[in-house]
């Protein structure tokens, strides 16, 4: 079957995914640029909006600061800072209002305690350790005789923690844009009509998320596919 990056199973599970992701990614850039050129009747900024949409869901200790570049907006749950930037903190937009108030959503959500974000941020960690170490063991025992083939055990076990992490984020990203929908209604933020044009920028925005994750499983099945090949193989 060859090496990981060099046979068929690359374009039968991960060529889907990429026309996928590259799907998502224009809807998500088509949408922000269409409701970057609406502006909000009451003329709030990204930055106001997600100022306001913390003292709706009452999280104090939380700062907003501005950061370059173009949808790199965060939140940082170790520092309570929420990152905005340069087309959303001083930008009077739905697009840029709705942004924001996703950001402040996931404030709300550690102010609260929200399960899901608990989970995500305990597997951070484990994450980052099964990402730097996935692939090298599974290139590594995929070069060794097939007795240590434990080694690519291992290997697609760490990788199936990233997988863990890409489904376990779905919810965290769902919820954060429904906390604020309600809030930039609740709080008088966005007129209806405007709320719609949010609406339509945040379910843009979800669509990375779920082609990540489409991307990390169809990942992890193509290495089973080559493990399971390898072994019956040998």
């Amino acid at each position: 079957m060859g090496f990981y990056y060099f046979d068929y199973t690359y374009f039968l599970y991960m060529l889907p995914a990429l026309l996928i992701s590259m799907y998502a990614q224009f809807k998500v850039n088509s949408a922000f640029q269409k409701y970057s050129q609406v502006f909000p009747v009451q003329g709030m900024t990204g930055r106001q909006a997600a100022e306001a949409v913390l003292r709706y869901g009452s999280v104090p200790g939380v700062s907003v600061r501005a950061i370059p570049g173009r949808l790199t907006d965060n939140f940082n749950p170790r520092t309570g800072v929420i990152s905005l930037s340069s087309s959303v903190y001083n930008v009077s937009s739905i697009a840029a209002v709705g942004v924001a108030a996703h950001e402040a959503g996931h404030a709300i959500q550690h102010s609260v305690g929200y399960l899901p974000i608990k989970l995500r941020s305990f597997l951070v960690p484990i994450t980052n350790f099964g990402s730097a170490l996935s692939v090298p063991l599974i290139f590594i025992g995929l070069l060794l005789p097939v007795q240590y083939d434990f080694v690519v055990t291992i290997g697609i076990a760490l990788y199936s923690l990233m997988v863990l992490f890409q489904l376990v984020t779905l919810p965290v990203e769902f919820n954060a844009s429904s906390r604020a929908l309600r809030a930039l209604e609740a709080a008088g933020i966005l007129y209806p009509d405007e709320l719609k044009g949010a609406e339509k920028v945040l379910r843009a925005a979800a669509m990375t998320y779920l082609a990540a994750a489409f991307t990390s499983l169809m990942s992890l099945f193509r290495l089973l596919a080559i493990a399971g090949s390898r072994r019956r193989r040998d």
